[in-house]
């Protein structure tokens, strides 16, 4: 974080430091849980496959980033950089195997809400998963052909329980049901797909409450 003082003749300001929000998931279905460094900070102890780090703030720049297995530091299993833009939020997942290991940084763009409604997108990180509908038990279509890795644009929707089918595109072939998802007004979700199909661990969906659903700049 920096200040930027300036002063005239007539005042004497402190300008706001800029600063931006990340969190990180854990993805990646047969790695261990980890320690993560940002330029050899600690900023996530211990996460393990489906956690969620609560949003940090930091500020906007470049970051080299190590993943390490929980409680080493001789070994990473990931090296990479990571750049920050300002005003920004991001879920920054670790996705793919152990041995194919990246981060996806999935930006939370700030946006106006129709009032009522809610704004909800679709992550593929099943790295074993081909290309996928969103399909709702009446056959409505929220999202077509989604690629692994790929996220969704948010859609708006109803408030309301809903419960979804996700399938390989263009079949009528499930492989995965999510059923009683409650989605409350205002907000923004992000449905997580992670896991294997026919495999361990299993298919399954996370649906974390995003943080640009409060976090305001």
């Amino acid at each position: 974080m920096f200040y930027n003082p300036y002063y005239t003749s007539y005042n004497y300001q402190i300008a706001q430091p800029v600063q931006s929000y990340i969190r990180i998931l854990h993805a990646s279905p047969d790695a261990p849980a980890v320690d993560i460094y940002a330029n050899d900070k600690l900023i996530a102890r211990n996460l393990s496959y489906k956690g969620f780090t609560p949003y940090v703030t930091v500020t906007p720049g470049s970051y080299n980033i190590k993943v390490y297995p929980t409680g080493r530091k001789d070994n990473a299993v990931l090296t990479t950089d990571l750049n920050i833009p300002p005003y920004s939020i991001y879920t920054v997942a670790a996705v793919n195997k152990l041995a194919n290991l990246n981060l996806l940084p999935i930006r939370e763009p700030t946006m106006p809400i129709p009032a009522g409604k809610v704004y909800v997108r679709f992550a593929h990180l099943s790295p074993n998963a081909p290309n996928v509908d969103v399909v709702l038990p009446n056959g409505t279509k929220l999202f077509n052909n989604v690629t692994y890795k790929q996220v969704t644009d948010y859609i708006p929707v109803n408030p309301g329980t809903y419960a979804i089918y996700v399938r390989p595109t263009g079949t009528d072939q499930n492989v995965l049901y999510v059923p009683n998802i409650t989605l409350q007004p205002n907000r923004f979700y992000t449905v997580y797909a992670v896991g294997l199909v026919d495999g361990t661990p299993p298919l399954q969906a996370l649906i974390p409450l995003d943080g640009n659903s409060y976090i305001k700049f």
